[in-house]
């Protein structure tokens, strides 16, 4: 079958600046099919929620499947599987139906997904014992389940124990599933499929995917497995390699900072097989938000087998840095050897980040002796339409005076910042517009000789 499911996943989905995180490569294979009989069943969700396009693409997703699999068995879509190999259908909603046994006949098998129709309940636990029952114990065949649903549960019993009885039994477990028509569990899907999960479950949010998904399943189903397999990850300037865990099947090494090789001499050659491969990374420089992992990741082996991995992101805080001024540009100059002094011309020089400070002066009029002032000033731009634009807003409290009586209080040198980028003034000149502003203030005495009343005895 080559290669079956490929996945690079990431153990954490945040980390802080500086910070380290794990990144997982999975991958399964499988043998040829026309050495390796098969039986396979796909079990198809058509409760209420597949209603519409997503049903129409899953039969789509299951029809094509069912031709690159006829096509694998015997060199031809001749309209029969070949090679002692057979489909069956089941699908499933509120309970589960045997559409077919596990047949040969492309016809009888495409016309079972045809008749399909949306309507009912999600009932996983019967979908699985349906699909199990079609198996013969007695059959050398290696045996398929290929799961797909659009939601969690909500008919029938714990579909776990059927699910894992299978397994037990041999049968190899794919858990597909459409996370964009009400949610999936996709750690149920993750426990019902074969291990390791990460390489029998596909998730997509978009149905129009599902025919991608049924046909990378079946695409490599006739290689024989995979040979002399390299796959070479290189992650985002962003990061560097810092570690390597041991992979499960093969070697793996460094080739620079950012780029790791893993090889597996075979894998998936006489019975199902997977391998995964974990190593670290940690952020650096002046990245920061979301960060897409990968730079490249390549993979080769000697069957010709096209696989790809994803591209996950992880989000990097980092202490918010702004730079409001660029470098400026250099101008070269050069003094010959034998030369004391040279003169240049640097051409145009623009200004930039341009503003104005405006400083505000207020006197409070008759402040009492012994009492300080709290003073709010609250300045606004007003553009030609009178509308005005909060500017900023200071608030202080005015020392107390110890004058006799009351007095002229005098507060100098409210300053205010006003970058030229807030300018709503109609002008098109780039400096020195006439800009107008309307500035407010409130001022109550904080100190006072107000007691609230007492009951005397």
């Amino acid at each position: 079958m080559g290669v079956t499911n490929s996945n690079k996943e990431l153990n954490v989905t945040q980390i802080d600046c500086g910070g380290s995180f794990k990144i997982k490569l999975s991958l399964t294979a499988e043998p040829d099919i026309t050495s390796n009989p098969t039986d396979i069943v796909l079990i198809l969700d058509r409760s209420g929620s597949m209603q519409g396009s997503p049903l129409e693409n899953l039969k789509n997703g299951a029809k094509k499947f069912i031709d690159i699999i006829d096509e694998a068995t015997d060199s031809s879509q001749d309209g029969q599987i070949g090679s002692g190999s057979h489909i069956g259908i089941v699908s499933f909603a509120s309970t589960a139906a045997q559409d077919t046994q596990l047949i040969t006949s492309v016809a009888d098998l495409k016309a079972a997904v045809d008749a399909l129709s949306s309507g009912g309940s999600t009932n996983h636990e019967d979908a699985f014992t349906k699909a199990l029952e079609l198996f013969d114990p007695a059959s050398a065949n290696a045996k398929v389940m290929v799961m797909f649903t659009d939601g969690v549960t909500t008919a029938g019993g714990d579909p776990n124990p059927v699910a894992t009885a299978a397994k037990a039994q041999g049968v190899i477990i794919y858990s597909i599933g459409l996370s964009g028509n009400g949610g999936i569990d996709e750690q149920a899907l993750r426990d019902w499929a074969s291990d390791p999960d990460s390489a029998y479950v596909a998730i997509t949010p978009d149905d129009e995917e599902l025919e991608d998904l049924f046909e990378e399943l079946a695409r490599n189903i006739s290689k024989p497995g995979a040979t002399n397999v390299v796959i070479t990850d290189t992650v985002s300037p962003c990061f560097r390699i810092t570690s390597l865990s041991s992979p499960s099947k093969g070697t793996a090494s460094t080739i620079d900072a950012n780029t790791v090789e893993w090889k597996i001499d075979e894998l998936g050659v006489k019975n199902s097989e997977g391998a995964t491969f974990e190593f670290t990374v940690q952020h650096i420089g002046p990245c920061s938000g979301t960060i897409e992992v990968n730079d490249s990741i390549t993979y080769d082996d000697t069957e010709g087998n096209v696989v790809t991995f994803p591209s996950p992101e992880i989000d990097v805080e980092c202490d918010i840095v702004i730079c409001p001024e660029c470098c400026p540009e250099p101008v070269d100059v050069t003094v010959d050897g034998c030369t004391d002094s040279v003169e240049f011309d640097a051409g145009e020089l623009e200004m930039g980040l341009l503003g104005r400070i405006v400083q505000v002066d207020v006197t409070l009029r008759n402040v009492c002796p012994g009492k300080r002032v709290a003073l709010a000033v609250l300045l606004h731009e007003v553009d030609d339409n009178g509308i005005e634009y909060k500017r900023g807003m200071k608030t202080m409290t005015v020392p107390a005076h110890t004058r006799e009586t009351c007095q002229d209080v005098t507060i100098r040198c409210i300053k205010f910042v006003l970058p030229e980028d807030l300018d709503v003034s109609d002008t098109t000149d780039t400096i020195c517009n006439s800009r107008s502003f309307r500035a407010r203030f409130i001022a109550h005495y904080i100190d006072n000789d107000f007691d609230c009343c007492t009951v005397e005895d």
